[in-house]
């Protein structure tokens, strides 16, 4: 599981790979990385916030007004009540090639065997995605 967290200038703030549980498929991947992505942003100090996901599904749930009787369901509403605890957000879908920071710290986290946290800081392992996240937002 991977949360890479910018500011509005697009500057890292924060990121974090882990273990993550067992899933049973992508979508499931997905909102349990949103999830985790608000809650480390309500751990260090952020009310207003940006989340960008590539998957199109867990981004409509999120935005949606109704409840979610998915599989995800709780998934999804416990990201809607965090959201709702923040002061300013915004939800959007982004291409799966503007995202590879977060597909290469998903990556990195499967060879570890404890969280691994950066705070203001580009992580190693994502320098380069992070330059092609750059120019993808940028097309």
């Amino acid at each position: 599981m991977a949360v890479i967290i910018r500011n509005e200038k697009d500057e890292v703030m924060g990121a974090k790979s882990a273990k993550g549980p067992w899933v049973t498929d992508s979508l499931e991947a997905e909102a349990l990385a949103c999830r985790t992505a608000l809650e480390f942003a309500v751990d260090i100090g952020l009310s207003d916030i940006v989340i960008e996901g590539d998957c199109v599904q867990v981004i409509n749930a999120i935005k949606a007004d109704r409840g979610n009787l998915s599989q995800l369901g709780h998934v999804i509403e416990d990201i809607q009540v965090l959201i709702s605890g923040l002061r300013w957000v915004k939800v959007r879908w982004v291409k799966r090639s503007a995202n590879l920071v977060a597909h290469s710290l998903a990556w990195y986290a499967k060879n570890i065997s404890n969280d691994v946290i950066w705070l203001e800081d580009d992580p190693p392992p994502t320098l380069e995605p992070l330059f092609h996240d750059c120019l993808a937002i940028m097309e």
